[in-house]
């Protein structure tokens, strides 16, 4: 499987963004899918994940309230709603593909495919 993402942008704090990672070479509903983001000079680290049918979807407490995961199996496609965005959000944000056991849906090594990254800047 190959990712797309795409989105990113400069925005203010307080606004708002729409990432998506478009998904081509597999079957996209095999997969668990999820967005890692990293500030520079920073670790890569968990945003959200969204499991195979969308039926559930787990959040780091940064985020939670203010993003949203969903995924669009018809179009082989992932999006993160970004609202409240803050200066602290700033980053590039990859999404990644794999099925990890829950334990492990924050760890970066548990996603086997990853795409190029798009970033997010928030202005304060």
């Amino acid at each position: 499987v190959q990712l797309q993402a795409s989105g990113g942008g400069l925005v203010q704090d307080g606004g708002s963004l729409r990432l998506s990672c478009a998904a081509s070479g597999a079957t996209f509903s095999n997969y668990g899918v999820a967005w890692f983001r990293q500030a520079p000079g920073k670790e890569r680290e968990f945003v959200a994940t969204i499991r195979k049918s969308g039926s559930r979807t787990y959040y780091s407490d940064s985020v939670k309230g203010r993003f949203t995961i969903s995924r669009d199996n018809g179009k082989n496609t992932l999006y993160l709603q970004m609202n409240s965005l803050k200066p602290e959000d700033t980053g590039v944000y990859y999404c990644a593909v794999g099925n990890p056991i829950l334990s492990a849906i924050d760890l970066a090594r548990a996603y086997t495919v990853w795409g190029q990254g798009t970033l997010v800047t928030v202005s304060s």
